[in-house]
């Protein structure tokens, strides 16, 4: 049996195929390679498949069949708030249709358990404080929307019988599973820090006047191997679970503002960041942390690396970036 990864070839998603693969899984990939790298797939059976295109849920289906897939990570999506905010109609067909692909190829082949990569975005701006899965929905922005209808999806094709589902709610994640498995993207905070430290160029801080400690956003920092550790502990998690639906932040439960960010890099590479202070982004949450509290007493999973350990790891991967741009 085969555990299939929508967008391995991305970011998070390569990291997850490299780290199954290891521990010894039959993983197989589906991705369009539009913003992933065929190399990062190693040597898993990948299928070239854009899953928000009419006519992929017969192909997939076939690919889920043909390689005896019995769990699927969804990772596959668009991801940018910026760009969701000046392209709403494209980031619904995207990670909504493909969503729906998934699922009803997961129904026609007889797939039972799917973790979704959600997003806190769902939360949309919260009062200062831990989110927990509880609190009221209300994103803030076009992609933060769009992950909210995914999750209203997969709840509904899990009441139906269709599947069993664990939701992952994605805080933010950066650092590298390995020194060549870096966000190759400059659209999350830490990777365009070191962007422009790397061409030595002036950070951007999107708002200093925000009701934090500093004035500046907080946000809660996961790296991508604790992520990772997560989708496993839900995969397992599904086999046995008789509710056959739930939800859970995945974070750390401590939040780091940009500017500790910013602080954070100069210290561990030794080098000093111009810094300009910039008007606020619209739909930008003030402060967003997970309260973890279900995840741990759930799946028995915590976080174990730190702002510290995300920062070091992303920046011995960013020399290997090159190779991707």
């Amino acid at each position: 049996m085969a555990i299939l990864i929508t967008g391995g070839a991305g970011y998070i998603g390569a990291n997850a195929v490299r780290r199954l693969s290891t521990a010894g899984e039959d993983v197989v990939v589906v991705d369009d390679f539009s913003t992933g790298h065929e190399s990062r797939v190693g040597r898993a059976p990948t299928l070239r498949l854009d899953l928000s295109a009419t006519g992929s849920v017969g192909p997939l289906t076939q690919f889920l069949v043909e390689h005896r897939v019995d769990g699927i990570i969804h990772f596959a999506a668009k991801k940018s708030v910026p760009e969701s905010m000046e392209r709403p109609l494209w980031y619904y067909r995207q990670n909504v249709d493909s969503l729906i692909a998934v699922l009803e190829a997961a129904r026609d082949a007889g797939v039972q358990r799917l973790v979704f990569s959600s997003s806190a975005a769902v939360y949309g701006d919260v009062p200062a404080g831990r989110v927990d899965e509880d609190r009221h929905l209300d994103p803030a922005n076009p992609y933060g929307r769009t992950k909210l209808v995914g999750e209203l999806l997969t709840r509904d094709a899990a009441r139906a019988g269709v599947v069993r589902v664990a939701n992952l709610r994605y805080f933010n994640v950066a650092g590298a599973g390995a020194d060549d498995l870096g966000d190759p993207q400059t659209n999350n905070l830490l990777t365009i820090v070191l962007d422009r430290l790397s061409r030595g160029e002036p950070v951007d801080v999107f708002g200093t006047d925000y009701d934090t400690p500093d004035g500046s956003c907080v946000r809660d920092f996961v790296h991508v191997d604790d992520l990772i550790d997560a989708h496993l502990a839900a995969l397992d998690h599904l086999r046995t679970d008789d509710r056959g639906y739930d939800t859970f932040n995945v974070g750390t439960g401590s939040g780091a503002s940009v500017l500790d960010v910013l602080r954070a890099v100069e210290d561990v590479t030794g080098r000093p960041l111009a810094v300009r202070q910039a008007p606020r982004r619209p739909g930008d949450p003030a402060t967003v942390v997970a309260d973890v509290t279900r995840i741990r007493q759930t799946l028995g999973w915590s976080a174990r690396l730190g702002l510290r350990e995300i920062v070091e790891s992303a920046w011995r991967a960013w020399p290997a970036r090159s190779k991707h741009d």
